[in-house]
Order: C-alpha cells, then structure tokens, then sequence
C-alpha cells in the first residue's frame, strides 16, 4: 500500500512539472511542430452560440407572444408593477409629492423630514433589541445627513425597500415550491448555481432590452441577483424543522397549507430572517452596478467619483453605503432574533402599547406642518455639512508625490516575477492537456461524474471560442486567490490563537467585507494606474475576508481532546500547529478559499474598468454595446469556471475531512 502511494504521489507531481514545462514552452513548441492550433483554437472551429442568442432575444423583443398578448407587453405590465410601489416610496423618502403644472409644479406634500427618519429608526432600534442599537443606527442616519450624502441614502433606500421584500418573498414561495417536489429542488439548484456565478453584468443587457434604460431595470436585476441565497436558506431551513414538531401538527388534523403556514414556516422564521438578511446586503451590494442602468443614489455617486477618478467624493459616498449598510443590516438581524422570542401582548390602551409609533407619528406630523415655516425641519442644511473629499485627495496625492517610486518597484516586482509567469503558462498550455487534466483532477478527486462536469464545462469555454481570455481570467483569479491565501490564512490562523490580535483582524475583515467593490478600485487606480497588477491588487482585498473567515473557524472547532494529545506527546506549539491545527482545519480552509475564488470571480467583471484583458472585459463590452449574446456567453464563461473550481475544491474539502475522520 504504501508503495503505491508514493507511485500515486510521484506521478501527481511528475503531471504538474509536465504541466508547468508545457505551458511555459508550449507556444514554442507548438510554432516548432507547426501546431499552432495546439495553442490557439482555430476560429473556424468555433461554434458562434452568441450569434443565436442574439437573435433569439431580438425575436422575444420583437416578435414572441403569447397568445395575443406580446412579450413587451407583459414585460411592460411587470415594470409598472414596479414603478408605482417605488414611485411612491421614493416620493416619501426622497423627493416629495408634486402636482405638475407646467414649469413649476406645485409640492403637494413633502420629503419625510431627516429628524422623522432618524427617530423612526431610532425607535425601531430600541424595538428589535436595546437602546445600544438604537443609538448607533441613529448615529448612522446622523452621519448620512452631516457628510451631505442624505438624498442619494433614501434613493437607495427606496430600492431596498421595494427589491428586498420581493426578493425575500419570491425566494420563500421558491423554496417552499422546492421544498414540497423534490424534483423542483433538484431543477432550481443548476439554475440557482447559475445566477450565483454568472457575473451580474451578463444579465443586465438582455434585462436592458426588455426593460428599459431605468430605476425598474435596475431593480429587477437587484432582484434576480440577490434571491437566490433566500430560496437556498428557505430550503434549508423547512428540512431542519424537528420532525416531530411535523408529527404533532399532522396530529392536530391541519391541511398542507396549514402545516406550512402554521407549523413549518414560524418554527424556521429565525433561519428565514437570516436569508432576508442575507437579500438586503445582496441588494445594498448591488447598488453600484444598477446605477449603470439607471439606478440613481449612493451607487451613482461611485460610479460618477470613479469615472472622474475623484478618490475623495467616491471614498465619501462609498462609505455612506457602509453605513447604510451597517444600519439596515444590525436592524435586521435584531429582528430576526425578536422574531425567534416569545412575545407578551401588555396590557393597557393601544396608545399605551404603542408609544414609539405614536411619537414618531407625531414627530412626522409637526415635522410636516411646521417645515412650511423652518426648512431645517424637512431637509438638512447644505451649509452645514461637512465634507472628507479634501482629506482623501491630499492623502492620496501625498502618497503619489513621496513614494511613486516604491509603489513602482513593488508592482514591477510583482508583475516580472509573479504575474508573468502565472500568465505565460497558462496561455502557452495546449488545451487539449489543459482539459485532460481538468477531467483527470475530477476524476481522482470526486470521481467520474465529476470529471465529465470538468470535461463538458471547459470544452463548452473551448468551443464558444473564449479559451484565451477564460486562461486570461484563471491566471488573474488564481494569483489572487494564492496571495488572498498567503495573507489570509496566517492572518485566520492569528486571529483563532490570539484574542487581541482576533479582535483587530475581525475589525480589519469587517471593514473589508462591507466596503463596496467598487471602492476598491479607485485608490488602488490612484497609486498604481490601470493595469492587471491593480486589478489583483482590488480582488485580494475584497476577496480577503473568506479566507481569514474560515481558517480561523477552521482552527478555533479542533477538538480540544486532540489538542491535549499533542500536548502530552510533547508537540512544541509549532509542531501542534504543522502537525494538528492545520491539517485538522484543511476542510475549512479548502471551503474558504472556494468562497475566496467565487468572490475573485465576481470582482473580475468589475476590474474590467482598468484595463483587464479577460472575460470580465468581454461582459463588460457586451454591456457598452448592448450585445445580449456575446454578454451571456461571456458570462456563461465565468459561471462555467466557477462552478469547475466550486466542485473541484468542495470535492477536495470532502476527501479532506474522510481522511481525518471529521465525516464518515
């Protein structure tokens, strides 16, 4: 047996040198042996699917019906489904209600006042858990309005509040669908992958030709984006409900739709509170990328700030969405958990059990009537806000003068002797190998079934005639993922062994993981200019916290029996965490860095913006162009390598956790 081993382990490694000579000689070798095709898939082989998608979504637009009823016509009948619930709270919260009579229309009604805002959230603070929540989603709203960001906030707002409870309520109705056929949750869970990989950009031009150029567009793509996490939770949570908590309620004579109603779904609302959570910072995250299709808010001010590159105004909306985040997502969980407790009705008057809404009732009312006469009742004033765009902008320019030649090493370091190399294997790699080793991975990882998913999947890539930017994007996600690990497992592995220095990497992840993208990319742009370097540069430190996440999980749930061994067997602490805590936390950390490679994945599309030669740019194109094939395939591309890479490694963690006995 273990002759056999080191033969498997010898011809392991004796593939991946194979691998590495091949591609780095490949485009040598294959202009020797006048094989060229070996390299670069001849274009008359390519099967053009982007052509006949394109066309097929030109005849939906223009010719499909059903029945009488056209296509546009349903997809027009959706949109003012839309329209007027956010219509109507943007009015409330942003704009106003206005009688339009000519060039001067007539306010009817105004904006709800910031200070009735502001205590509403406040009060609803205190409600869901203590006045330490109240006070700091209060502080939150205080900051939107002093650093001047309180429009575009309640714009953005507005769509969360309109895509978040369609989202959350479709994804419920999905997932009981799924949950009740098991059919259905075996047909949903493909499509569910797709819509997680494929970047958001793919779908935004085919959701642009049958919406429009505006807010609906944008929320409709919130909506498609950050559903799926609901419907997997809702899932989810109806199978983990206590069989016989079923018992007792098929005992009690209810009808199926009683059991699901009265029993199922209160015994998983906490789970299904979390999944409503998980759909409000999907669509908070969202706001950037909608403004591109005519979302307005916080997100357009990103968007605007990046393509002025002015790293001070995108810095200070980019927080506002962090804070907004912050508030909306501390609420929500508070919620959820007030959810999952008992509830005493009090005794008294309505007024008497309900003093928060009567005084934030009262607040809205004075505010209203006496704003007519004082308007820093209704809005904030301009002249009182304060600004950090000045601060931003000195900072970075500070750092361009005194150190450009530092940052320029560095990132010539880094690209000649760790970008270049990664670059030229992979494109000089004949795909025929690249494929047989993909299939032949699958297989000794997760079997046949799982090597004929890597075989199909990067043959599909291979044929679509994408092949050069798909090894373009894995070179480009692959050295992010190495140096996200590099960082982000010792960083983990600190943070589980050392309570001080835990807390200030969580505060550090934290800050990390609720920054937008797109805010990333504009300092980074700054010190370093536009190129693959600060593309890796902006997925490392948005694809970071995964890493950190689940190595410290990983590490800190070791069973403290096997630890004590170690100890007993006079392990030193290097050795207990070479020989226990690492190999014990594998799983883990093979599933952070599987997160780690979607996240890489998903911010790749956004890093087309300075200069990227890869998939992302061509859905990015598509995009520009209104190209609903090309965008589709493109992203199709992306998904494809996702989901290689996903089951790959979750096969890996699997065979992992085997070995150490963590599964049987």
């Amino acid at each position: 047996m273990r002759s056999i081993a080191r033969f498997q382990t010898a011809m392991a490694w004796g593939l991946i040198l194979a691998t590495l000579l091949l591609g780095w000689f490949g485009r040598d070798l294959a202009k020797a042996l006048d094989a060229r095709w070996l390299v670069k898939f001849p274009s008359a082989w390519v099967i053009h699917f982007k052509t006949k998608i394109s066309a097929a979504m030109k005849w939906l637009v223009e010719e499909a019906a059903i029945g009488p009823v056209a296509f546009t016509d349903i997809t027009r009948a959706l949109a003012w489904l839309i329209e007027q619930p956010y219509e109507l709270v943007l009015a409330f919260l942003a704009h106003g209600f206005f009688l339009d009579s000519g060039a001067d229309p007539l306010v009817i009604l105004p904006a709800i006042s910031w200070i009735a805002v502001t205590a509403g959230v406040i009060a609803l603070g205190h409600y869901c858990r203590d006045w330490g929540l109240a006070l700091l989603v209060g502080a939150c709203c205080i900051y939107l309005a002093v650093f001047g960001q309180w429009e575009s906030a309640m714009v953005t707002l507005a769509s969360v509040l309109i895509a978040v409870p369609i989202g959350a309520g479709g994804g419920l109705m999905a997932g009981i669908w799924a949950y009740r056929h098991p059919l259905g949750e075996r047909i949903l869970s493909p499509i569910l992958d797709l819509m997680q990989t494929i970047p958001i950009f793919a779908y935004l031009v085919p959701i642009l030709f049958m919406f429009g150029f505006g807010p609906v567009s944008a929320l409709v793509a919130t909506i498609i984006y950050a559903t799926p996490p609901m419907i997997r939770i809702t899932i989810l949570a109806l199978k983990a409900v206590d069989p016989e908590i079923l018992d007792f309620g098929r005992m009690a004579g209810t009808t199926e739709r009683q059991l699901m109603w009265r029993v199922l779904v209160p015994s998983a609302s906490q789970s299904l509170m979390v999944g409503v959570n998980q759909v409000i910072m999907l669509t908070l995250n969202m706001v950037i990328i909608a403004s591109m299709i005519g979302a307005g808010g916080l997100g357009f001010d990103v968007l605007a700030a990046l393509r002025r590159l002015d790293i001070g105004a995108g810095f200070e909306a980019g927080i506002a969405i962090v804070v907004l985040a912050i508030a909306v997502d501390r609420l929500s969980q508070a919620f959820a958990e007030r959810m999952g407790q008992i509830q005493h009705v009090q005794p008294g008057s309505w007024l008497a059990r309900h003093k928060r809404t009567a005084l934030v009732t009262t607040l809205l009312a004075v505010t209203w009537v006496l704003g007519q006469f004082s308007p820093l009742l209704l809005t904030y004033p301009e002249s009182q806000t304060i600004t950090t765009g000045v601060f931003w902008n000195d900072t970075v320019k500070y750092l361009n003068v005194n150190y450009f030649d530092l940052f320029e090493a560095v990132k010539v370091f880094f690209l000649h002797w760790f970008l270049l190399p990664i670059k030229k294997v992979l494109l000089g790699l004949p795909w025929p190998w690249a494929i047989a080793m993909l299939s032949l991975l699958g297989w000794r990882i997760g079997g046949a079934k799982l090597a004929l998913l890597c075989a199909a999947l990067s043959t599909l890539i291979l044929i679509s005639g994408l092949w050069s930017k798909a090894m373009i994007t894995v070179y480009l996600c692959g050295a992010s993922v190495i140096l996200a690990t590099l960082i982000g497992v010792p960083l983990g592995v600190l943070a589980a062994l050392n309570r001080r220095a835990g807390a200030v990497v969580n505060l550090l992840i934290d800050t990390l993981q609720t920054l937008p993208s797109f805010v990333y990319l504009i300092p980074v742009v700054m010190l370093f200019r536009v190129g693959d370097f600060t593309a890796m540069i902006a997925i490392v430190l948005y694809a970071l916290a995964p890493a950190v996440r689940y190595a410290a999980h990983g590490v800190r749930n070791i069973n403290e029996e096997l630890i004590e061994a170690g100890l007993v067997s006079g392990c030193t602490k290097w050795q207990l965490l070479r020989l226990v805590r690492l190999p014990l936390a594998l799983p883990e950390i093979l599933l952070g860095i599987n997160q780690t490679i979607m996240l890489a994945l998903s911010m790749l599309v956004i890093t087309a913006l300075v200069g990227t030669r890869d998939l992302g740019q061509e859905v990015y194109i598509a995009l520009t162009k209104a190209d609903t094939g090309r965008g589709l395939v493109a992203g199709l591309a992306i998904a494809f390598v996702a989901i290689i890479a996903d089951r790959l490694i979750k096969a890996g963690a699997r065979g992992a956790r085997l070995r150490f006995g963590l599964e049987s």
